[in-house]
């Protein structure tokens, strides 16, 4: 089965706002410790950006993961 690109972001952004909630901080919060603006943030919560890979290991280490955690999980 082929994944689409609309569902991968969906997958992606729905594993980001579960391990932001999970650090305890707000989407703002959490977004200010990624280097982003809040609405861009919300933006790939939403599953609504195809985001960089810079842009990725940033919100990884604010979760405090490794690469191959976050992937893995």
């Amino acid at each position: 089965m082929k994944l689409s690109k609309e569902v991968f972001l969906k997958k992606f952004g729905q594993r980001v706002k579960f391990l932001r909630r999970q650090t305890g901080l707000s989407q703002e919060q959490f977004a200010d410790k990624v280097g982003i603006h809040r609405t861009y943030m919300g933006r790939i919560e939403q599953g609504k950006s195809n985001t960089p890979i810079f842009t990725i290991y940033r919100i990884v280490k604010a979760c405090g993961l490794k690469s191959s955690e976050f992937l893995s999980l």
